[in-house]
């Protein structure tokens, strides 16, 4: 098959670009800015909507929503985007809007996540690759979250809040602060709980290198939670960047943290 096989009773507007091997359900609305990859799987009563372009070989089940106008009281229609690469899931009733000119007018979503049942992305969120949005989790707008994140179900991440690569965020969770690479945090407000070890390994990271990261985040959690020095003095310190700067990963978590603009979670 290279045709798309389309249901009879979905919609498929004029100006819509549907790629090859394409599966559109029944009632589906495919708006006319939309343009589907090669080899994706829309299932039934899902809206396809505003200037959406979706890579190849997504799948996106009932009632979902994507491409919708945002949620700002500052938009006045103006011409912006959801930006989808390939290999993503998109389970029920999941939604996603557009961004806003307050940013690059772009939401944009990476390659092979799962957003599992109830996800709401708002607009101007950018989500990485390999990430896992477990049920009903929900970003405001301007969110930024990295690579191979996983966020428990029912947690409520806050307008402009960073998720690092490789964080872990324990279910039922309100994140109101930053969470700086392959950190796990958990509650309501959020706290840091210590490094996901079994998230390094799984992607391959050497030994000598995830002993390092406990030793950074030890070492920064004994500092912090003194009171004697903030997160941005922490690691600028000098005394710091010599003992870790050989260490990639530590380097990447001490450039997060100075970009930080609202500051990083506490420690639990």
């Amino acid at each position: 098959m290279s045709k798309p096989l389309i249901h009879p009773t979905a919609i498929i507007e004029e100006g819509a670009e549907i790629g090859k091997n394409v599966k559109i359900g029944p009632y589906t609305i495919v708006g006319p800015n939309v343009k589907i990859g090669d080899g994706c799987d829309i299932h039934s009563h899902v809206k396809l909507d505003g200037h959406l372009t979706m890579g190849e070989n997504n799948t996106v089940y009932h009632c979902c929503l994507i491409g919708a106008s945002p949620q700002d009281l500052s938009y006045r229609g103006e011409l912006t985007r959801v930006i989808i690469g390939s290999g993503n899931t998109f389970r029920e009733f999941a939604s996603i809007h557009r961004g806003t000119l307050k940013e690059k007018g772009e939401t944009i979503i990476g390659n092979d996540s799962l957003l599992m049942a109830y996800v709401h992305l708002a607009h101007d969120v950018v989500l990485g690759d390999k990430c896992v949005l477990a049920n009903s989790v929900n970003l405001a707008g301007h969110v930024k979250i990295g690579n191979r994140v996983i966020v428990g179900g029912g947690t409520n991440i806050a307008q402009f809040c960073r998720l690092g690569n490789g964080a872990y965020i324990g279910g039922a969770s309100a994140i109101d602060r930053d969470i700086p690479h392959f950190c796990t945090a958990v509650g309501n407000r959020i706290k840091l709980k210590g490094v996901n070890i079994i998230g390094m390994r799984r992607q391959g990271f050497e030994k000598n290198v995830i002993t390092e990261v406990v030793d950074f985040y030890r070492i920064m959690e004994s500092e912090l939670e003194s009171f004697a020095i903030g997160p941005r003095s922490f690691v600028d310190k000098k005394e710091i960047i010599d003992e870790f700067k050989h260490n990639e990963t530590i380097m990447n978590m001490v450039a997060f943290i100075k970009e930080s603009k609202i500051g990083i979670a506490n420690f639990s």
